[in-house]
């Protein structure tokens, strides 16, 4: 059976008349097992593959051999669907048309769906909402499938109507979490990433087909591993203060103060979807009514739940000093997680300005990401900003644009700028 421990990270201490209180909390979880394998429910997964007439050859064949690879890491007994997707989506297996729209895997059900990936061919447009709701129907054809994941591929960017994706989005949002992957470079990040933080995973390059069949079959394989389907972050604050925000902030940054639903008058709902063996920091900030120096206050309780049941239970306290040297440190984790949230930001939007020629910004926005990325010792940051920019000064932030920049360099930064690094012990 899965356990979940939980511990906080901050500085309690506020200086007389201070409201504002900041904390990391580590989960982490173990013995999660396998993807429904617990008795909570069965587990599902879709492999959803663009098969628009921009694939081309080389992609496709590559996408074709990472489906087959995924499609070998599904555990058997686990229910699943393989989805093709032009300007409208189809089910590529199992082949029916009424009742349950997935099957369960075993070796026969794993050779038909392969052979049936084989029958692939590119032709048509892109219409990624369809797609979405497709998967959508699919996973509610079998009630029992309550751990439900999907990987998405696409090489090229949505020509669906304005706000036809965005819907889809809205509609999956809470039913499904999805893992995406962008083939090459004729897809939108943003776009994409959309997709991703709203169901609950992760987006990525892979900028050349060889390289997709090691991406499918590590995501397949993580997604076995989630034993727990789902779980929820509750934060409970006293009456009269305000929760600020929530935010993972680990291996992702992750906002999640507008995902919150309401568990009863003090307390926020936070989703978390399924979980492996592995740990999450969630970044809490809250703000309280000012004490009398000398006083202490429960600030927030930071629960992990699984249903109706508690796993595990973190205490974020306040007290009041008017000792300097107590109110002026900044909890390490807290500075660390602050400047990696800051790092996403100012590369999203350094890349944004860039995009839309303006060198200025993008050069101020670039440069002091350069510098967050060597504050907070985030390695891959840095070593994928020294492709977009020259350092002059990595300590300062003085950095130029470089003359030229391949495509799939900046696409690998702008995807990765929400991924975080952990602080050095």
């Amino acid at each position: 059976m899965a356990e979940f421990t939980a511990a906080v990270y901050q500085n309690e201490f506020l200086p007389d008349g201070g409201t504002d209180v900041n904390a990391i909390v580590t989960v982490t979880c173990s013995r999660a097992g396998t993807a429904g394998q617990t008795g909570a429910g069965a587990a599902g997964e879709i492999i959803i593959v663009d098969t628009s007439g921009s694939m081309g050859s080389a992609t496709m064949a590559g996408a074709k051999r990472a489906a087959q690879a995924a499609l070998a890491e599904i555990v058997d007994g686990t229910w699943f669907a393989v989805v093709g997707g032009t300007d409208k989506a189809y089910l590529a297996y199992p082949q029916v048309t009424s009742g349950p729209g997935l099957v369960r895997m075993d070796e026969d059900q794993r050779r038909r769906a392969s052979a049936a990936i084989d029958q692939f061919r590119s032709g048509g447009g892109t219409a990624i909402g369809a797609w979405l709701d497709l998967a959508g129907v699919l996973f509610g054809s079998v009630p029992e499938v309550t751990q439900r994941h999907a990987i998405l591929l696409t090489d090229g960017e949505n020509g669906e109507a304005p706000g036809v994706l965005d819907a889809a989005i809205a509609r999956a949002t809470g039913v499904f979490q999805c893992d995406c992957r962008g083939a090459g470079t004729d897809w939108k990040v943003d776009e994409v990433r959309r997709i991703a933080q709203a169901l609950l995973g992760t987006v990525d390059i892979i900028p050349e087909p060889a390289l997709m069949r090691e991406q499918f079959e590590a995501l397949m394989r993580q997604a076995m591993s989630r034993g727990v389907a789902d779980a929820q972050l509750r934060v409970w604050a006293p009456q009269g203060s305000q929760v600020l925000f929530v935010r993972q902030v680990s291996p992702t940054v992750e906002d999640l103060t507008d995902r919150r639903i309401e568990v009863n008058p003090l307390t926020g709902g936070y989703p978390t979807g399924a979980w492996a063996d592995e740990s999450r920091d969630y970044h809490v900030a809250v703000r309280v009514a000012a004490r009398a120096v000398g006083q202490e206050q429960l600030a927030a309780r930071v629960q992990l739940a699984i249903g109706d049941d508690v796993a595990a239970q973190g205490l974020v306290k306040a007290t009041w000093s008017d000792n300097s040297e107590l109110t002026a440190r900044i909890d390490q984790q807290v500075a660390h997680y602050t400047g990696q949230a800051e790092l996403a930001s100012m590369i999203q939007e350094g890349l944004a300005a860039k995009a839309a020629g303006d060198e200025a910004t993008a050069t101020t926005k670039l440069g002091r990401a350069v510098q967050l990325a060597a504050e907070t010792g985030n390695e891959e940051a840095t070593s994928k900003l020294r492709k977009v920019v020259d350092v002059q000064d990595e300590k300062e932030g003085t950095v130029r644009l470089k003359a030229a920049v391949a495509k799939a360099d900046e696409m690998a930064l702008d995807t990765a700028s929400t991924k975080t690094t952990r602080i050095k012990k």
